[in-house]
């Protein structure tokens, strides 16, 4: 799988390091991020959402990643597209 490096949160520490790659193998984005605390994991997995069973699916995660990171994560969505046309 070759990954590509887009970036990484610009205030992460030593000890944080959320951070979005490209898969362009794949044609997929691939983020590393905090997990959620048990209420966060608790309400995605008790919201209904149209076409989708309530739960998340083994195999499924949820992240976070920081409002910060936006541009970062515009960058990874534009570079997979790029690679897809």
């Amino acid at each position: 799988m070759p990954l590509v490096f887009i970036g990484i949160d610009p205030n992460t520490g030593d000890k944080q390091s959320p951070t979005v790659w490209v898969d362009q193998e794949m044609q997929e984005l691939v983020f590393q991020g905090w997990k959620p605390g048990p209420e966060l994991e608790a309400e995605c997995a008790a919201t209904e959402v149209p076409g989708h069973a309530k739960g998340i699916p083994e195999g499924e995660a949820v992240i976070r990643l920081p409002a910060r990171m936006v541009s970062v994560i515009r960058e990874a969505c534009d570079a997979v597209e790029r690679a897809h046309i």
